[in-house]
């Protein structure tokens, strides 16, 4: 069933086997064995593309069901243990991770050398989605997340700045107001990326045209483009660090007040994990200052 997971959101055996941690002949055996028993075909093969057939749908809600009581299980049971040890199972978003995990990956190796951290980079519609069904147990996201099943506990502000081409003449005079018509060239990532959102609400009264012909599913893609001159871009406190360090870029501030976002850790509401989330948590604030310098 954790392979059937897998594939089912993946749709693509190379990937599902390396999700899943196992070789993909290995997951492909089963996948056969579990069509063998069932008496049904659950996946159509077609070169690379993998289509899931009416009976994988209608069994995929049972078995994500399962699957997560079984880990609810599996958590429980180690309410004796030591909190902090084995297998935390944590989703980032793209606009975070790059930027967020070369710090927390050590500090909660020094802190908590027993724990072992999975990590997921997903958008955060998929991130809800795999915390409710239990494949995560937490993820770091952009509030609001408004959503009853889940807790959320603030992280930290992180604010906006605008990327340029170095030699724009029409940021010679930051910082920009959110109503500069320079914001009509604002490059946007794809859509169900929150920065998107995020961005035609920080310039809601200027309406941005450059995508029109542009399609990016990265912030470092955007930063490129605006590198050649394609137009300028959102980016975070976070990352405008390391944007810096990049010759054909400018990072310019907002004028006043700054817009910003705000940044969360959330995971299930009820969850036999809400202490060690707490601890998660407290541990992500305490690297603020490294993350906005």
């Amino acid at each position: 069933m954790e392979y059937f997971a897998a594939l089912a959101q993946m749709l693509h055996f190379g990937r599902a086997a390396e999700f899943a941690g196992v070789s993909q002949p290995a997951l492909s055996a089963q996948i056969a064995e579990m069509e063998e028993r069932l008496g049904c075909t659950l996946f159509e093969r077609g070169g690379k593309a993998v289509r899931m057939t009416e009976d994988a749908l209608e069994l995929q809600p049972r078995i994500e069901k399962i699957l997560a009581e079984i880990r609810d299980v599996e958590t429980m049971a180690r309410r004796g243990r030591p909190p902090m040890e084995g297998r935390l199972r944590l989703g980032v978003i793209p606009t975070v991770a790059p930027y967020l995990l070369p710090h927390i990956l050590p500090a909660m190796k020094r802190e908590y050398p027993k724990l072992r951290l999975e990590l997921r980079e997903a958008i955060t519609g998929s991130l809800v989605e795999e915390a409710l069904n239990g494949r995560i147990d937490a993820f770091v996201a952009a509030l609001p997340l408004d959503h009853s099943g889940l807790t959320t506990e603030a992280l930290f502000a992180d604010r906006f700045y605008l990327a340029v081409p170095a030699d724009d003449p029409d940021f010679v005079s930051p910082p920009v107001p959110p109503e500069s018509p320079a914001l009509e060239r604002l490059m946007l990532l794809e859509e169900g990326h929150c920065l998107r959102e995020q961005a035609l609400a920080v310039c809601g009264s200027v309406k941005p045209v450059a995508m029109a012909n542009y399609g990016a599913t990265s912030l470092t893609t955007l930063l490129q483009m605006v590198a050649h001159g394609l137009g300028v871009t959102l980016i975070p406190a976070m990352a405008a660090g390391p944007a810096h360090d990049q010759r054909d870029l400018k990072i310019v501030p907002f004028a006043e007040p700054v817009p910003e976002r705000r940044i969360c850790l959330a995971w299930r509401r009820n969850s036999p994990r809400h202490n060690e989330c707490l601890e998660l948590a407290r541990i992500i604030r305490g690297l603020q200052p490294l993350l906005q310098h």
